[in-house]
């Protein structure tokens, strides 16, 4: 499974990163440690969602704003979007989705052997 690091640029990995850096300054752990963790969050925040989460959404958007395809990964904003859920429909302005293949390698990663 592909280990991406966008997932750092959530609330949850902005916090770690902020606390990982208090950490180096105060000196109790090593700039490589803590780059370690990162790599840790990267792999455990990415199989999580592909193994854990189950929830469907479908939407729906007015109007695909801009889009564009870069290292493998592809940026959509879309506007004017209606989410749907089960028990749900959440209407919004404006969205960013960035979709990436789960199955491709990316780069600087090493592959992992069945099991792991």
């Amino acid at each position: 499974m592909a280990s991406y690091q966008l997932y750092r640029n959530t609330t949850l990995g902005h916090t770690l990163q902020e606390s990982l850096d208090e950490l180096i300054q105060c000196g109790q752990i090593t700039p490589q440690l803590a780059l370690k963790v990162l790599l840790q969050f990267d792999k455990a925040i990415n199989n999580a969602l592909a193994t854990r989460v189950r929830n469907r959404v479908t939407f729906k958007a007015g109007h695909l704003d801009t889009y564009w395809f870069c290292d493998n990964m592809w940026t959509l904003v879309l506007k004017d979007v209606e989410f749907k859920d089960v028990t749900e429909l959440v209407k919004v302005d404006k969205v960013k989705i960035v979709a990436c293949d789960g199955k491709t390698q990316v780069p600087g990663s090493q592959p992992r052997a069945e099991g792991e």
